[in-house]
């Protein structure tokens, strides 16, 4: 298991943020103005890149490759380590360290979907972007917003695009990047040198 994990690490760890990110960031820097708003970003993403792209408020589901967790004494360390010193790491108290991911049948971990929930229980505005929306508990984070007051529209910018809205939850069919959703808002975003980032 700690081989693959190592190797996804060595992958990640070339990857940089992309333009998606980086308009994430130039969102949130925008609608957490002080006396504009909050803006919370809750992902699946156990990547790491919304962090290299600047995002503050960050609600990690899955959790963060690039922490590990002691499977005896729970201790929670960051480790960047690439390619990691040694297979499978070990904590200071000796025992195994794991991936500080949620694994396939585990639940996600109940502080990080209390956050993920009252975020969407109180927005007013929510963007899904870049995911099915079909996943649960993930999925149902937008209805959770619906159901709770979302009354702004909102797009889905995905293979399987949702808005919620005040009329509800529709397919979406246009095919737009999130840069192209920022900047019909009339956000201006600065997206970098490269244009198919």
């Amino acid at each position: 298991m700690w081989e693959w994990y190592d190797w996804r690490r060595r992958v990640i760890h070339k990857a940089q943020p992309n333009a998606g990110h980086r308009a994430l960031v130039a969102l949130e820097d925008r609608i957490a103005a002080p006396g504009e708003g909050s803006f919370t970003l809750v992902t699946q993403n156990v990547d790491g890149l919304h962090d290299g792209a600047g995002s503050r408020n960050i609600v990690k589901l899955h959790g963060d490759i690039w922490l590990v967790r002691c499977t005896a004494c729970g201790a929670l360390e960051r480790n960047k380590d690439v390619p990691l010193k040694e297979l499978p790491p070990r904590c200071r108290c000796g025992a195994i360290l794991r991936p500080g991911v949620v694994w396939f049948g585990e639940g996600l971990p109940t502080e990080k979907w209390e956050l993920a929930s009252q975020a969407c229980a109180r927005t007013r505005v929510m963007m899904v972007v870049g995911t099915s929306a079909v996943v649960y508990p993930a999925a149902g984070l937008a209805e959770l917003a619906l159901a709770a007051r979302a009354s702004s529209p909102s797009s889905t910018l995905s293979p399987r695009p949702w808005i919620a809205g005040p009329s509800g939850c529709c397919g979406d069919r246009r095919e737009r990047s999130c840069l192209d959703f920022c900047e019909d808002s009339g956000f201006r975003i600065q997206a970098g040198a490269d244009p198919e980032s």
